[in-house]
């Protein structure tokens, strides 16, 4: 996609607005060649709220990995009921899932780093990958206190490794407390397991409760230290 625009400029500029200001820009811009990547946590729900505010057939889509949670069927189910919307599934290839599983098990990613990023790959960045080269910009709901790989996170990016696309982060500057607030003054459905110590919601399998005082993201893959993180979907290669 060409970029007819100064990237830094309108970050800059971004900076300055609302989530809902930055989401009607976007769509006036890239409608309907842009679409949120939604795995139903409390961010996300959130920008679906804003999104359906600003334009009912704001398009979006979801990674079924095939290990979610039973609790994110369920929000899923709730969100798409209450806002009339439509959500595109995308799921990982069954051909590569039926060979990692039979040649490693079904809980290979406990074994190391390298086989949980194959687990992601296979199951998140491929589907990702097919659900982006339909679009020219996608939408997420990364806040820069998440996490320290988040630190610096810009509301709108150029997303090299997926052909260039537009990347927007509206809510990036939000804390939890704001992304919490807006749900409950809005009576926006989410996943119940925030309400049981789950901050950050992945896999079944590779996403615990939090314990008192631990960061939100210390749930997500536990047994990895906290700069290894990140399933693939954000974080740019080298």
């Amino acid at each position: 996609m060409a970029i007819d625009f100064d990237v830094a400029k309108a970050a800059a500029d971004l900076e300055k607005k609302t989530a809902p200001e930055v989401l009607e820009w976007a769509f006036a811009k890239w409608h309907p060649r842009i679409a949120l990547a939604s795995s139903f946590g409390a961010e996300d729900v959130a920008v679906i709220h804003m999104m359906w505010s600003v334009r009912k057939d704001a398009k979006i889509f979801t990674l079924d990995t095939g290990r979610l949670h039973q609790a994110t069927y369920d929000v899923m189910e709730r969100i798409r009921s209450k806002y009339d919307i439509r959500i595109e599934p995308y799921f990982p290839k069954t051909d590569a899932v039926e060979q990692m599983v039979t040649l490693k098990g079904p809980n290979s990613f406990y074994a190391s780093i390298e086989n949980r990023k194959e687990c992601c790959k296979i199951r998140k960045v491929e589907p990702l990958g097919r659900a982006l080269a339909k679009l020219d910009g996608w939408i997420t709901g990364l806040r820069r206190e998440q996490a320290v790989t988040r630190g610096t996170l810009p509301k709108i990016e150029i997303d090299k490794d997926h052909g260039g696309i537009v990347k927007l982060n509206p809510i990036a500057e939000w804390t939890q407390a704001q992304v919490w607030a807006y749900i409950k003054e809005n009576s926006i459905p989410y996943n119940a397991l925030h309400d049981r110590d789950f901050p950050s919601i992945g896999c079944e399998p590779c996403t615990r409760a939090v314990k008192p005082g631990e960061d939100v993201r210390a749930g997500r893959w536990w047994w990895e230290l906290p700069e290894q993180k990140e399933c693939g979907l954000h974080v740019h290669k080298s």
